[in-house]
């Protein structure tokens, strides 16, 4: 499955919407969360290494195919979901990579695009910051989407509940790897 979604077409048009390269795109859901993971440049480091490791989708109910895909332009993601007793595949590509540093700000991280194996139809960030004049490191992610299968259409609550889990739960792993010291 994975060979043969990456030489399809991304579902949606507004590719780099969720790092301001162009506008969000309309009639798509905009989800934005953003959490404090801890000060200093450790905290950032053990961050960036979460996230290099997919470690915000290493739930229950939540895996990535590989384990260890690199951070990368054109790398291609599945993403496996457990919903309604069933397991989801879910087809992306990374869109937009960022790994600069100024002197006042270190940023780190990557935007998938959904592929047509994808359930939803959209764009999704995850980004490391660290705030040098705060010292403050933060987990950031940002997400345009709207349903794509039929059965995400029939069921948007529960798809948009879905949403919200991942959301707190990604962060919260997030958390938690800052916090362990991988």
């Amino acid at each position: 499955m994975m060979a043969f979604e990456s030489t399809l077409d991304l579902t949606y048009t507004a590719v780099g919407a969720t790092f301001g390269q162009v506008p969000m795109p309309e009639g798509f859901i905009v989800d934005r969360t953003r959490v404090e993971l801890g000060q200093g440049r450790a905290v950032f480091e053990r961050a960036k290494r979460a996230l290099v490791e997919w470690r915000q989708f290493q739930l229950e109910w939540l895996e990535t195919f590989p384990v260890d895909a690199p951070i990368q332009i054109g790398g291609t993601v599945i993403v496996l979901a457990r919903a309604g007793g069933m397991w989801w595949a879910n087809a992306a590509r990374i869109v937009f990579v960022v790994d600069d540093s100024s002197e006042t700000i270190s940023r780190f991280g990557f935007a998938y695009g959904t592929l047509p194996g994808h359930v939803e139809s959209g764009e999704e960030k995850f980004v490391i910051e660290w705030d040098r004049a705060t010292d403050v490191v933060s987990f950031e992610i940002v997400a345009f989407s709207r349903p794509k299968h039929y059965l995400v259409r029939l069921n948007k609550r529960r798809a948009r509940a879905m949403q919200k889990r991942f959301a707190t739960e990604s962060t919260a792993a997030m958390k938690r790897c800052v916090a362990e010291k991988i």
